[in-house]
């Protein structure tokens, strides 16, 4: 539920900027104004670390293992879970003005802001304070998790001595700054709400001190987890300009690594220190090798220096924005968002390098940081097409963990591999089998994924070394999953599709349709390399019953309404009381039991209307306005995964308005905290399905093994889209207005693509116009009672 109370961001194009502090807002701030690559994740937690909401540093994978608890056991239920842990906090570094902590909560706060800049890749803080004995201080920060060497991270901090606070009549010695910069494991986390399943366990004191050696300007920790056997190592080390006569010494334990520097300063007068940080982890190097990472990763940092780490921050983005960056004109408040989600997208991906992307980026702990379906589904449907390495380590983490697939399957029976539901390192950690086992459809999300990456890259390697080991383990769980029924068809019972209110139903369009394409393709690519399929057991005979469950899969419709239901016999189930359904009540998983969920016609989130998007050329023009009227009055958007589909398959139907809401929507629900848990984590699959809700939805864009499609189309309340993408070696941006459509080959060899249908050649000399068509009045839809899409100013 939305919170009453939210935090003030001015509206600008390229900058979140908080510009005075709000301590009722922290915790979603903290998420917002975090900084990530991949790699390494940072909470936007103040320098001083408190006041604080969620203290986090993460790496990702990093994780303890736990317990998971049952009620009543029964076959096949996964033993444990991962929970990502926090672990050392190098962000810390405390100030003391003449013995007097620098801390928000006392003394007088003259100004405070904070600017998070998706151009420079950095969190910039201002402060002016003034202590309770009248000193008075400002503070600049500047924060950075480097895009471009993998490791590090580093924080400039200076401090300005403003006044005394006594007329500066002190002798001429100014006032004692004394900086105290840390590296904290074992930090003290706080308690979370145990009612709430979308949240966390958190895990403190998990960590086992194995080595801590200071230096003279830095130190270095090593650790390793008590279960998991996992071992990670954080180093830190500054350099340090201002005044003479500063001392700088440093001491270490085993939890706490301190740096302390100490300077007298007068009025006008800035103390600065630059910290470098790094972090490395590994579950088979050994406590020397891990140290030494760290130690040669910072020394890297410190040879690059502050200023070179910043200008390839900023060259690296440069780069990235010249593709990705989507413009919008007519919506300041959208355009802000929509690139906030594309900056956080970047982040939870860049650099994780064949390692999965969370569900919260690294941006706090929710979900446990576990990896669901949402990477495959949403957010590498923007990086291929934006960072494609980024997706292809992605896909190739998912390769890595097939043996733990494998064994899976075995376990529930299946042939192939049984992709887990919800995972960090590939083992099955779902303890809710009817929304986890049974939600078969990850292993079709992820051959999907695939095929969409090698459409938009044209890497037949990648297709030949990552993808047919997937698409052939895949298909073979489909086909020992389903089976041919009396009347020939291919049916796949028992399974759960992507709203979670319909569980254990027979036949889900979207698994159905998914699962066809799954074993069409496996069948298409292990044909393609006879001799590499035959090496996994592929011969002719499995390719054509691959073929036969796909030509056979059953497709439910229902022709009394002529519309088609979510699973076979959905459309006959009670409708939801949506009338008495109070506002207060919604999520409706958190205050109706399951069982009755599942027996009424009541949908979490997209899922037919998903297979629409997905699969365009499966159903009519009418067939598509009729579910989709249909699935609109019925579907309460339990879940951050829905609006940006619903904008998606508006747009596609003619209502553009409201396609325009939904992408509003999709795109604030963390700036304005639109699910009312933030401070979880941002909501990284809604942000990266703004970038779908634009391309596919007003961009009209499909990409096919013989090309790219666009059916432009643009709300009345915009002016302009323009949107940009790599596609097979290229560089290619669009351009929407209500009279026309620009398409423009920016590098790369020249191509054709279709707009409505007709083609157009691209030659990279000029730009190609065209006329947007007429968009065409359609009758408006109704959305279940008190869950219309909000309506902004």
């Amino acid at each position: 539920m939305k919170p009453d109370h939210l935090p003030t961001f001015t509206v600008e194009p390229w900058v979140i900027r908080e510009p005075r502090l709000d301590l009722d807002a922290m915790g979603q701030t903290e998420s917002v104004f975090a900084l990530s690559n991949g790699h390494i994740g940072l909470r936007g937690n103040l320098d001083e670390g408190e006041p604080h909401v969620l203290p986090g540093t993460y790496l990702n994978s990093f994780y303890e293992v736990r317990p998971l608890p049952y009620a009543e056991g029964g076959y096949g239920y996964p033993e444990s879970g991962q929970t990502i842990i926090n672990t050392t906090n190098g962000k810390l570094i405390r100030l003391l003005v003449d013995d007097e902590p620098f801390d928000l909560r006392y003394g007088t706060l003259h100004r405070h802001e904070r600017v998070l800049d998706m151009r420079a890749g950095t969190l910039n803080r201002e402060v002016e304070w003034e202590s309770p004995a009248g000193r008075r201080v400002r503070v600049r920060s500047v924060r950075m998790v480097s895009l471009t060497q993998r490791a590090v991270a580093a924080i400039s901090y200076e401090v300005e001595l403003v006044s005394t606070g006594n007329g500066d009549d002190d002798n001429g010695e100014g006032a004692l700054l004394v900086l105290q910069s840390e590296l904290v494991a074992n930090e003290q986390l706080p308690g979370r709400d145990a009612d709430d399943p979308r949240l966390d366990t958190a895990l403190d004191n998990v960590l086992e001190p194995e080595q801590s050696r200071a230096g003279d300007s830095g130190a270095t920790l090593v650790h390793s987890t008590r279960k998991s056997g996992l071992r990670c190592g954080a180093a830190m080390e500054h350099e340090v300009t201002g005044p003479e006569g500063i001392q700088v010494s440093t001491d270490a334990n085993e939890d706490l690594a301190r740096t302390t520097i100490i300077a007298r300063v007068k009025p006008g007068e800035t103390l600065r220190v630059v910290k470098y940080l790094s972090y490395g982890w590994s579950s088979r190097r050994s406590l020397p090798a891990v140290y030494d990472q760290v130690r040669a990763a910072i020394a890297a940092a410190r040879y690059t220096g502050w200023e070179g780490l910043v200008r390839e921050q900023r060259d690296y983005l440069d780069d990235f924005w010249a593709t990705a960056d989507v413009e919008i004109d007519g919506d300041a408040e959208l355009q802000q968002a929509v690139r906030l989600a594309t900056f956080h997208i970047l982040q939870a991906g860049a650099r994780a390098e064949r390692r999965c992307i969370p569900a919260k980026g690294l941006t706090a702990d929710g979900y446990d940081g576990h990896t669901f379906w949402d990477t495959e589904t949403f957010c590498l449907q923007v990086l291929s097409f934006v960072a494609p390495d980024a997706a292809a380590d992605a896909l190739a983490w998912r390769k890595s963990i097939l043996p733990l697939a494998f064994e899976r399957a075995e376990t529930l029976g299946l042939k192939g591999a049984a992709f887990p539901w919800r995972t960090i390192r590939g083992h099955e950690c779902s303890g809710y089998w009817p929304a986890g086992t049974a939600a078969f459809h990850i292993n079709a999300d992820i051959a999907d994924a695939v095929k969409r990456h090698v459409n938009a890259t044209g890497d037949t390697k990648f297709e030949l070394e990552v993808g047919l080991d997937i698409l052939v383990a895949t298909a073979r769980l489909w086909r020992s999953l389903g089976h041919h029924d009396s009347a020939g068809n291919f049916r796949i019972d028992g399974v759960t599709g992507p709203d979670e209110y319909s569980s254990i139903a027979d036949n889900n369009v979207y698994t159905n349709l998914m699962a066809q394409q799954n074993l069409r393709y496996a069948a298409e690519v292990a044909a393609k390399h006879p001799r590499s399929a035959a090496r996994l057991g592929v011969d002719s005979e499995e390719i054509a019953s691959w073929r036969d469950a796909a030509t056979a899969m059953l497709i439910p419709y229902d022709e009394r309404l002529q519309v088609h239901p979510q699973s076979e016999g959905f459309t006959d189930h009670q409708r939801w009381n949506f009338e008495d359904t109070p506002a207060e009540r919604y999520p409706l998983l958190l205050n109706y039991p399951y069982f009755d969920l599942y027996r009424k016609q009541v949908v979490k989130q997209a899922d037919l209307v998903l297979a629409m998007q997905i699969f365009p050329d499966s159903f009519t023009e009418e067939q598509k306005r009729r579910n989709f009227a249909y699935y609109e009055a019925i579907t309460v958007r339990d879940s951050s995964l829905s609006a940006c589909t619903q904008s998606v398959l508006a747009a596609r139907t003619g209502h553009l308005e409201l396609a325009h809401q939904y992408l509003a929507e999709a795109a604030l629900v963390d700036l304005q905290d639109l699910a009312g848990n933030t401070d979880h984590g941002m909501h990284i699959a809604s942000m990266a399905g703004t970038w779908s809700a634009v391309t596919l939805g007003f961009g009209g864009m499909r990409c096919e093994s013989d090309g790219l499609s666009f059916d432009p189309v643009l709300p009345p309340s915009l002016s302009r889209i323009s949107f940009g993408l790599k596609w097979q070696g290229r560089r290619i941006r669009v351009t929407i207005t209500p009279e026309e459509v620009e398409y423009q080959l920016l590098d790369g060899a020249p191509m054709r693509l279709r707009h409505h249908g007709e083609p157009i050649a691209l030659d990279g000399e000029e730009p190609v116009t065209v006329p947007t068509p007429t968009p065409k009045w359609v009758e408006p839809v109704e959305q279940p009672y008190g869950r219309a899409p909000r309506q902004r100013a």
